[in-house]
């Protein structure tokens, strides 16, 4: 790195990529434009969905599903507590209420078990959710056969929060064609899969929810096709300002070309660590016969009885070696925010448990063996101390 520290995470960035932009910003369009529209179209169709509807972010998207899917006041959605907190301030955005289900620990995903579970309980009190908003944690997928065949019988819609999932595959299909779910959600920050600098995409199978993001991502308006008023355009619903670039769009398209190269790459980082850290008090990130990962982190658990000091010097001495390192993610529920709505320790005990030890090491597309080789020597060294 040109500071000489080695970030967690960072975009890797191409001539063509740049190409792709400059030719962006020297065409008619800079706003959202027919290079948003053919993004939609590519990005669907290497996830093998219907429809693609680009916005401006994953949250925008989450916000957007929501609103597609008839969230609003009364209702109530439920999501995992290890995420970033957009996967639960989304059914919020729409007036309804959240809850969590706790995680499996192993997959660090929403447990199937515990969701049969509350999903009985909430039965007999009639307080079920609306929605289920699952989410594909560090890019391994979440088993989705299993959380749709307990939820759908209960007449709830399926969200993926896809944030880390673009590339992945489960059960021979690529992360987003829908089979289990009403619509999927990706993120394309810089430190994704792919980038846009700053956007997402919301794919689905139905169309009225793909019509309905793109009502939502333009302030609710839809042109008419009245001939007698071929200017006119009409605001149907409160709607907002989602909308992605033709240059965002054409970054991504140029970025969605190397998407299964960036995979590949990052899948042989993970197994480099695997072998490396083998051996260290450590839990390593799970592997599933079913699914394959789009590896957009590399989370580690230090296997100790108390692991926060544990965790928190290894934090620290990486530092002092220039290795930036991340904590994903603290559980949502016990955020100041969440506490205010009522949430308390305790109460999803695997999630809380996950997060006493977790740490997620540098893992992208421009990290070198060299590099990787440092971070594994330190780690080892440091937990070979305890």
């Amino acid at each position: 790195m040109a500071d000489g520290k080695l970030a967690y995470a960072r975009q890797h960035i191409e001539e063509d990529d740049v190409t792709a932009v400059t030719a962006a910003l020297r065409s008619d369009w800079l706003t959202s434009g027919p290079a948003v529209t053919a993004f939609e179209e590519r990005v669907a169709q290497y996830c093998g969905a219907r429809h693609g509807a680009a916005v401006s972010s994953a949250t925008a998207g989450l916000h957007a599903a929501c609103h597609a899917l008839g969230i609003g006041a009364g209702d109530l959605v439920w999501t995992s507590p290890i995420s970033f907190v957009a996967s639960a301030n989304c059914a919020l955005y729409c007036g309804a209420k959240v809850d969590f289900v706790d995680i499996d620990p192993r997959s660090y995903t929403i447990s199937a078990s515990e969701l049969q579970r509350k999903l009985e309980a909430a039965a007999g009190q009639k307080k079920l959710p609306k929605a289920l908003i699952v989410v594909h944690f560090g890019g391994h997928p979440c088993d989705l056969r299993e959380l749709a065949s307990v939820a759908q019988p209960y007449g709830i819609a399926i969200i993926e929060d896809a944030s880390h999932a673009l590339g992945a595959a489960y059960r021979g299909e690529k992360i987003g064609s829908c089979r289990y779910s009403d619509a999927v959600v990706f993120s394309f920050h810089a430190i994704k899969s792919i980038t846009t600098g700053e956007g997402g995409m919301v794919v689905t199978n139905q169309e009225p929810i793909a019509q309905s993001v793109r009502r939502f991502r333009s302030h609710g308006i839809t042109p008419d096709t009245s001939e007698a008023e071929p200017w006119r355009y009409e605001q149907r619903e409160l709607g907002y300002n989602y909308r992605m670039t033709d240059v965002q769009a054409a970054l991504g398209a140029s970025q969605l070309k190397k998407l299964d190269a960036f995979i590949a790459r990052r899948t042989e980082l993970a197994a480099r660590y695997d072998q490396g850290l083998r051996g260290l008090p450590l839990q390593l990130p799970h592997r599933d016969a079913a699914s394959s990962s789009a590896w957009h982190l590399y989370p580690i658990q230090i296997v100790h009885r108390e692991r926060a000091e544990p965790r928190r010097t290894l934090f620290v001495e990486l530092r002092k070696h220039g290795i930036r390192t991340q904590v994903h993610y603290i559980p949502i529920h016990t955020q100041p925010f969440y506490r205010a709505l009522g949430f308390r320790d305790g109460q999803f005990p695997v999630a809380e448990r996950y997060y006493e030890g977790a740490l997620s090491l540098p893992l992208f597309v421009d990290l070198t063996e060299s590099d990787q080789n440092r971070v594994i020597e330190i780690v080892g060294s440091i937990l070979s101390r305890r």
